[in-house]
């Protein structure tokens, strides 16, 4: 018998645990940047079949430490996707709005909480449902206090963004705002006659306030919105390509965009529809999407946000702008947030979710407190990580909005048990 009881035991220590038994993986506050594990991880969005074509670039510390590339950019013509290769970014055009009408500010041209209508007069007076009469028709009343411009820079305005259920959504789409026939001027005096959805400041709902914003530098600027943002924002960076307008030689290297149906299957979005925005460019120069941009270029945008506002001696905004941009403007009492939890546990700044505390569950997108990021409508993301010295872009284009995409890209780059810093 003594001489069993050494050889069970040993026979037990070289059995493995049950599954019920064993240890999770540690949550690690470190990580290292693992080429292999973003190739792979790249491969598998392609293969999976939610990608074409995909690209990532990473800068952390001061240096290039990751740039990647799978797949086709235009499966029909074969052409692969390159690191030249152009992307529609969609809403990561909102950040670039965003830091030219900040620039504007440095400058002393408003104050974030002026009323709006000091500037643009047409919104002095704005209308919020009040429920319905007998008949179930719509009754309105003056909004509970004016827009401010705070408000549109963190998406509390009250605007709508398109159709809906309700009649200010209703209202929204028959007034069509941002038809790409009409400039600013004629989005703002549309957008003017819209109820709002809600009272200004009481909750959170993406809406083309970032498109208010583009109007808002016209108006202060007096330069037509894209001029301004070049001479002032991408010229400046040294970014040559990225922008609204685009010359038809740069057709060959535009990615095309592809639908992911519910048959799993990737169908090319028709090139009229793709291309509407910049080939050749219509009046609408929307401050909420349309920027056309080659990887470098938009990690160029990206660097001079993790540089604190200057990226090679240039500077485009203060460090204090870049820091009051990239923290929650959310006050505790805003709690309708509309889709933005899905986002993890973020908070908003103006024209960024800001990350506010560690992934609260296994399946959150991993990423460090103080990162602020936005994505665009074909699955495109930045993001930018003070601390951990780190800028990440990721392209793609495949519509609709692939979560699954930016959790795997951001967990190739962290690794799955990443928590980063704690927050409050």
């Amino acid at each position: 018998m003594r001489q069993v009881l050494p050889i069970l035991a040993a026979l037990l220590i070289a059995q493995p645990l049950p599954a019920f038994a064993q240890e999770k993986p540690a949550a690690t506050a470190s990580f290292r940047i693992d080429k292999a594990r973003i190739d792979k991880a790249l491969a598998e969005m392609v293969s999976s079949g939610r990608a074409t074509g995909v690209e990532a670039l990473v800068w952390k510390d001061g240096r290039e430490v990751y740039f990647g590339s799978n797949g086709l950019a235009d499966r029909e013509a074969n052409r692969p996707m390159r690191r030249d290769t152009l992307v529609q970014v969609y809403s990561m055009t909102k950040p670039v709005t965003g830091t030219a009408l900040m620039q504007l500010w440095e400058q002393g041209k408003f104050g974030l909480d002026d009323p709006l209508s000091r500037y643009l007069p047409e919104f002095a007076t704005m209308l919020v449902q009040d429920g319905t009469d007998a008949s179930g028709q719509p009754l309105w009343r003056a909004s509970k206090r004016p827009i401010v411009v705070r408000d549109i820079l963190r998406h509390t305005a009250g605007f709508g963004y398109g159709d809906g259920p309700s009649a200010a959504e209703k209202a929204f789409a028959a007034a069509d705002p941002l038809g790409l026939d009409h400039d600013l001027t004629e989005f703002g005096r549309r957008l003017a006659h819209v109820p709002l959805l809600f009272d200004p400041g009481t909750e959170w709902r993406y809406s083309s306030a970032v498109d208010v914003q583009a109007l808002l530098v016209e108006r202060l600027s007096g330069q037509k919105f894209e001029d301004y943002v070049r001479q002032h924002v991408l010229g400046p960076l040294g970014i040559k390509e990225a922008g609204w307008t685009q010359p038809n030689e740069r057709l060959d290297r535009f990615a095309a965009t592809y639908i992911l149906g519910p048959d799993g299957k990737l169908t090319r979005e028709a090139d009229a529809i793709t291309r509407a925005r910049n080939f050749p460019r219509p009046p609408m120069t929307m401050g909420g999407a349309g920027i056309v941009a080659p990887i470098d270029d938009y990690m160029r945008f990206a660097r001079m946000l993790l540089g604190q506002g200057t990226l090679d001696g240039v500077r485009i905004l203060k460090p204090s702008t870049v820091r009051l941009m990239s923290t929650n403007q959310l006050d505790p009492r805003i709690t309708e947030k509309s889709w933005l939890p899905g986002k993890g546990n973020v908070g908003f700044g103006f024209d960024f979710a800001v990350r506010i505390g560690q992934p609260q569950t296994a399946d959150e997108n991993r990423g460090a407190v103080g990162e602020f990021f936005w994505d665009g409508a074909a699955s495109t993301l930045f993001w930018v990580d003070p601390a951990n010295k780190l800028a990440a872009v990721f392209f793609v284009q495949t519509r609709p909005f692939q979560v699954s995409l930016h959790r795997d890209f951001r967990r190739a780059v962290y690794g799955d048990t990443y928590l980063g810093p704690p927050g409050d």
